[in-house]
Formats: C-alpha cells, sequence, structure tokens
C-alpha cells in the first residue's frame, strides 16, 4: 500500500469524484516504496499538479541543477540519474473512447491512464505497468534515500527543517548545500493532514513535534484567506523563553511575523494585562502566578476578551499547569476552533505541571480521536540517546493509556549512528570546564560554528563558572541570565541552564558537572528528567564532565 500525502481522510472532501477514485486505486494498488502527494504546491512558484508519484526505480519531476541528482560524466553527463515524466488521466473516459475520439493527436496514448484501466478489479500490476509505460525509458539503478530526500526538499521547500540563507530560490546559481535535512514521511504526512479542530501530538524528544507545529502554523497563516478568522493572528505559546526566542525566528524569517505571535506564557499573561487595562501585580516571590490568577479572572469576568486567535498552538504543552491550558484553549476563535497541544510527559520537569492529575478534557481540549502518536527520535544518534536514556531508564518506562490521557512514551531511535559521547572525568569543575573549551576549540577547527555549540549547566553556579571559563579562554560566549540574554541567531557559543534549553537543539552540546547529579536535596527522577532533557538537545556530538560523587556520573563512567 502506497503512502499518500495528505492522508485520505485529510483531502478527500476537496477531491472530485475522479480524483478520489484514483487517489484510492493508486493508495491500495501499488507498492509501499510509492509516494502520493495529491494537490500539494510543489517548487518556488507553489504549482499545484493533481498528482505527483515517486518511486526509486522510476524517477519523477525533479531540477537538474542539483549536482548530486545528475549523472557526474558519461554520455549523459549533466542530465538527471533518475528519469521523469508526466501523464493524464481521464476518470470518465475509457480506452476505447480515447482511441475513437483520436485523441492521440492530443497526447501520446502511453501517457494517459483511462476509466476503465483504473477500476477496483484492475489487477494491481496492470495498473502498475501503466503508469511504467509513461516513462521515456526505464532507470538503471535505484534512487538512493539521500537522493530522495534531495528530491523532497526541492519539490516542496515548506517540509525542509533548514531554510533561508541555506538556499535562495530566485539564484540559479546558488549553490545546494550537501546535507539537506527534511521531514521524515510520517511526519509530512501528518504536518499536511491534522485536520480542523483540537489536535494533540504526543512526542518524544527529537520526534520533530515543533517542526510540525511550524509547518502548520505556516499553512494556518495562508489558509484562511478572507474570512473573518483571518484578520485575527495565530498564536504560539510555550514556556520558557529561549524557545519562545526561537520559534518567534523562525516566524519572521518565514515572513509570517505579523499574522503569527509567539510568547512565551507569562509574556503572554502580561501583554493580556496592559493591552486590557487589567492590574499587573507587584513585584514578588508569587509575582508570575498572581500575573496568571488576573488574567483568568478578567477572562472569566469578561473584560479580557476570548477568541482572540484563529488557531492556538502549545509547545512543550507538559509545562503548562491545568488551569494554564484550561485558560489557553478559551482564546480559540470557535469559528476555527484550531488548537494544536505538543506534548511529551518525560520532558515534564516543572513540577506545578505534573503534581496535579488531569484530563484533557477537563481543562477543554478535545482530544478523544484527535491524537497522534509520534515514537520516533530523529534528532540525535543512536549513541547519544542511549546516553540520555542510561540514566533515565526507569523515567522512560512507556505507560498505556486512552488517548484523552497523557501517557508516557519511550523513544525510538531512527538508527542514525554518530560518535561516542565523550566523557571527562576530572577532580573539579574548573578542571572539566577547561577540558570543555578544549573540546569546542577542537569542534570549531573541525568545522563547527560557534553559534552551533551549547553548554548546559544544571545550576547557575555552573554556567557561570562555564562562562568565566570560556570567556578567558577568549571564545565567543553568550551567557543566558535572563529574559533577552538569548540570541539564536548570533555566533556565539550557548551557555545556559539545562532546564532553559527544554525545546532547543545544537549539534555540539557540552554538560558539566553531570558527576555532581543529582545534588544531596535533589529527588533523583526529577535530576533525571534533567538530565534526559538536556542531552537530548545534542544532534551529533555530547560532551559530559562526570567528575563527582554524584549517582549519574558514575552510572555513565560504568
Amino acid at each position: 500500500m502506497a503512502v499518500l500525502i495528505p492522508s485520505m481522510g485529510a483531502c478527500v472532501s476537496r477531491m472530485t469524484g475522479g480524483e478520489r477514485r484514483l487517489a484510492e486505486r493508486l493508495e491500495h494498488k501499488l507498492d509501499a516504496d510509492y509516494r502520493l502527494w495529491y494537490d500539494v504546491p510543489m517548487g518556488p512558484r507553489n504549482t499545484h499538479p493533481d498528482f505527483c508519484i515517486l518511486h526509486p526505480r522510476r524517477g519523477i519531476l525533479a531540477l537538474e541543477r542539483d549536482a548530486q541528482l545528475v549523472q557526474a560524466d558519461g554520455p549523459h553527463a549533466g542530465k538527471l540519474a533518475f528519469p521523469w515524466s508526466y501523464g493524464v488521466v481521464f476518470t470518465n473516459i475509457t480506452r476505447k473512447q480515447f482511441e475513437a475520439a483520436e485523441l492521440h493527436h492530443a497526447i501520446e496514448p502511453h501517457r494517459v491512464l483511462c476509466q476503465d484501466e483504473m477500476l477496483e478489479s484492475v489487477d494491481a500490476e496492470d495498473l502498475q505497468s501503466r503508469l511504467w509505460d509513461m516513462f521515456p525509458f526505464m532507470m538503471r539503478g535505484v534512487m538512493s534515500l539521500p537522493q530522495i530526500d534531495r528530491v523532497r526538499w526541492i519539490m516542496f521547500p515548506e517540509v525542509r527543517v533548514q531554510q533561508g540563507a541555506l538556499f535562495d530560490d530566485d539564484d540559479e546559481d546558488a549553490a545546494l548545500p550537501d546535507i539537506m535535512r527534511v521531514m521524515d514521511l510520517q511526519q509530512e504526512q501528518l504536518a499536511r493532514s491534522l485536520g480542523d479542530g483540537h489536535r494533540v501530538i504526543h512526542g518524544v524528544a527529537g520526534s520533530g513535534k515543533t517542526m510540525i507545529l511550524g509547518y502548520r502554523a505556516e499553512y494556518l497563516a495562508n489558509a484562511f484567506g478572507s474570512s473573518t478568522a483571518a484578520t485575527k493572528p495565530i498564536l504560539i505559546l510555550c514556556f520558557n523563553e529561549p524557545l519562545g526566542v526561537k520559534l518567534h525566528s523562525v516566524m519572521q524569517a518565514k515572513g509570517l511575523g505579523g499574522k503569527v505571535h509567539v510568547r512565551h506564557f507569562h509574556k503572554w499573561c502580561r501583554d493580556q494585562l496592559v493591552a486590557y487595562g487589567q492590574t499587573i501585580p507587584q513585584q514578588s516571590p508569587h509575582m508570575f502566578d498572581d500575573m496568571v490568577d488576573n488574567v483568568i479572572r478578567a477572562v472569566d469576568r469578561k473584560q479580557i476578551p476570548s477568541g482572540q486567535y484563529q488557531a492556538v498552538m502549545i509547545d512543550e504543552g507538559h509545562d503548562f499547569a491545568p488551569e494554564w491550558l484550561k485558560l489557553v484553549t478559551q482564546m480559540v476563535d470557535p469559528t476555527t476552533n484550531s488548537l494544536l497541544v505538543l506534548y511529551d510527559d518525560a520532558q515534564s520537569i516543572y513540577e506545578r505541571a505534573r503534581s496535579k492529575q488531569f484530563s484533557f478534557k477537563s481543562v477543554g481540549i478535545q482530544a478523544q480521536g484527535r491524537t497522534t502518536i509520534l515514537k520516533i527520535n530523529y534528532r540525535n544518534t543512536k549513541q547519544i540517546l542511549q546516553t540520555a536514556s542510561l540514566v533515565a531508564a526507569d523515567l522512560l518506562t512507556a505507560e498505556e493509556k486512552d488517548d484523552d490521557g497523557i501517557p508516557l512514551l519511550k523513544p525510538i531511535s531512527c538508527g542514525r549512528e554518530g560518535e561516542a559521547p565523550i566523557i571527562i572525568r576530572l577532580p573539579t569543575l574548573r578542571d572539566e570546564a577547561f577540558a570543555i573549551a578544549d573540546h569546542l576549540v577542537q569542534a570549531h577547527q573541525e568545522g563547527h560554528a560557534w553559534g552551533d555549540m551549547a553548554v548546559l549547566c544544571a545550576d547557575w553556579r555552573t554556567r557561570d563558572l562555564l562562562a568565566r571559563t570560556l570567556a578567558q579562554r577568549k571564545l565567543p560566549v553568550e551567557n543566558r541570565l535572563g529574559n533577552g540574554d538569548f540570541d539564536p541567531t548570533s555566533n556565539k557559543i550557548k551557555v545556559m541552564t539545562m532546564k532553559v534549553s527544554k525545546g532547543l537543539e545544537f549539534p555540539v552540546v557540552a554538560l558539566p558537572g553531570v558527576g555532581h547529579m543529582p545534588a544531596a536535596e535533589e529527588d533523583e527522577k526529577e535530576a533525571a528528567r534533567v538530565f534526559y532533557v538536556a542531552a537530548t538537545r545534542a544532534t551529533q556530538r555530547l560532551v559530559m564532565g562526570v567528575g563527582g560523587a554524584g549517582r549519574f556520573g558514575q552510572r555513565l563512567w560504568d
């Protein structure tokens, strides 16, 4: 059975009868290695072919300016390394009628699929043969998975994990990057098939939840046309300020800053109080809790209006207390009812969110039958994920729950290989700091930008020690002390606490002081959650300092 993107349920309402029949035949009669796209914008001009079909042995339409997709030498040098073609489907004309009408003068017969050749009773092999006949010549060899990803990167810009400066669609001479990261097929199908209403995605760390959120925000920003809801912005909320800054920069890069508002939760609460003339609490240890309470009461009294946004998306929803979720759910325009919540209970590191047992239904989220599970970790190499799981093994025991509950998911590695994490065991944190500086210098010499590196620390004392040490070594450092201190675009090593790194990722990550975890007064399971979050921020290289008497260091060293 072929993979149809979007899924049949998500696109059948906009299909003609003939398109629906063809989609059903292609999906059920083609083999699993076929990829099908229905009415998906393609290429920089966003053209909309009815159907696009990709097969690793047959080929597809692609661009010839990608050096990794063309013949390097021989008589066909400079030409595509695989064939491409096109065809026409006549859903209401039989082959006999096609011939009687002499339509072969308009289009070659082998490029045509007729009504009687796509019936449910037609043999799957016969249907595939009709498609193969549309190619002017057959293909030798098989397209590699990297080649298939490059084709998808070129054809469907919106599924690119990295865009912007990597590729200029208006520059015909621009060099394409050697590595093109795109959504995998499950992620792309999910992103294009979410549908309307409330949606919940339970996904493990590194499963692409935030990437899907970005795609969804872009899609919805352009989908409502001239409707009343289109005059309202889309709201993306998260808890950690650095993640909010990162998501904001992504939306700005896409040109969506005016349509998509990105806020961390407490900034959004303060903005609401200011905008609607409500009381802002005085500075105190309970100021943030009081701020949320003031917004909740003002919404209940209708002094702050509900339904302000055409869509609301919550990233890292496991960081939100139940009353926060209930508040934010009311902000969705009822005419669209568009709410997306991304969740992973294994990364829930704030006690307020876990201390209260609740169901999605109790906070107004309609999760029943609208929940998707993502178990595959794509961000981390197999070696990094194994290391993170070694400390968090008890934490990652999967729990089965219905789709109105909050299951705990055990991640499955995508199998990407990489180098083993680097273990540093030295007597003091200061010694670790200098050793980490040496490793970062080496990574830079190997081609990693300073801005691709992060040092994540269990507490602020370790953070400040590392920042001072790196600065002493004349390395460019950005020490995140508080709000406004994180710039995702700066070419500096990011130094921050482990907790505020949630939702971010970096090719190179160093974790000093792991050998001192958990702290004497700290719960081991709580510390394991924090370590798991920090370790899974690394996409390629992980460096850890394990000197000290803490249980985590001993576990990693053994």
